[in-house]
């Protein structure tokens, strides 16, 4: 199920024609389809498409709210990043 993914891949998704997905920690999420259910509004989930969510996500949610829609938006997750 595991889909490997680069941060240039997510970041290339940042639209409703291409995709919504964001990173948190090391997964990504498919966030599309669930724009419109988005407790918090859509305008967010589009600020943070295509980008490391991780900070702004932990800052307004708990571990529950990850485990409540991993399984449902969990696409894979991203690859290492290379060292410089």
């Amino acid at each position: 199920m595991s889909k490997s993914f680069s941060v240039a891949d997510v970041a290339s998704h940042k639209d409703a024609e291409s995709g919504l997905y964001i990173i948190i920690d090391d997964g990504v999420y498919d966030v599309t389809g669930f724009i419109d259910e988005h407790p918090g509004g859509s305008k967010i989930l589009k600020r943070v498409a295509g980008k490391d969510a991780s900070k702004q996500f932990w800052k307004y949610h708990n571990e529950g709210v990850l485990k409540k829609y991993t399984d449902r938006l969990k696409i894979g997750s991203v690859e290492e990043k290379a060292k410089l």
